[in-house]
């Protein structure tokens, strides 16, 4: 019999247009596989699926979008995202919710999805077409113009958390470190469980010697996202170093 946290899983992930729990590894096999790890920094890129498309014939986000709705099974079909701050509050609140609480990795993933999803979403047509912008300009290596676009996305919508992620995830390339901090706390601050901009802050963090902050960062993390990839065993020897200096 499926748990509880199992079966409010499933229904809220169908309500948002994600496979029910059965056609999960269908449906991650079949898909283009994600490195899970955004380095805003980290070891990786953004994901593939987060990358927006490139070239005179790309979709913009919301074409893209409509094609999702018209595609795949009736079950299965991208259901409408949040239409106003307060839904966007509520559905992430919900979802963060099944993700601290996930009993299976698996699971886990697909709440993230989810979550990540709604991230992506901005609400705006503007804010949209430039955070595609400023994606391709990080994907083609041009981040002085990822963070020109990203400045300009940040002064429109100051409380859009991903785009101060997304920004960054840039000043790392650019290896500005103070400003990817800046950015990633700014992040935090609008989005207390942001396991991405969690993630990279404790890489930073890690890879500049402040190591009490790292294990802080990443405490935090697992117990947004319990199956965080490499997080436990990060979290392992860093406090293995920390307690080794007497801290």
């Amino acid at each position: 019999m499926p748990s509880t946290c199992s079966t409010t899983i499933v229904a809220l992930l169908l309500a948002l247009g994600l496979p029910a729990v059965s056609a999960w590894p269908v449906a991650l096999a079949q898909a283009p596989q994600q490195p899970q790890q955004q380095r805003p920094p980290g070891p990786k890129d953004p994901a593939p699926a987060d990358r927006p498309g490139s070239g005179p014939n790309s979709a913009g986000p919301g074409e893209t979008q409509k094609k999702a709705d018209r595609s795949g099974p009736p079950g299965q079909r991208t259901a409408p995202l949040p239409k106003t701050p307060a839904e966007r509050e509520k559905a992430l609140s919900d979802l963060y919710a099944l993700l601290a609480t996930s009993d299976t990795e698996e699971s886990a993933k697909a709440v993230a999805e989810g979550i990540e999803r709604i991230w992506l979403n901005s609400g705006s047509a503007t804010i949209d077409l430039l955070m595609e912008r400023a994606g391709k300009a990080v994907s083609e290596k041009k981040l002085p113009l990822a963070i020109k676009i990203l400045d300009h996305v940040v002064e429109l919508a100051p409380d859009y958390a991903e785009a101060w992620n997304r920004r960054a995830y840039a000043h790392f390339l650019n290896e500005d470190v103070e400003r990817a901090l800046g950015d990633l706390r700014r992040t935090l601050a609008l989005d207390a469980h942001h396991f991405k901009a969690l993630d990279g802050l404790a890489q930073i963090l890690r890879e500049v010697g402040q190591k009490k902050g790292a294990l802080k960062a990443l405490r935090e993390l697992l117990e947004v996202h319990p199956y965080w990839p490499g997080a436990k065993q990060q979290l392992d020897e860093l406090e293995r170093d920390v307690e080794g200096q007497g801290i």
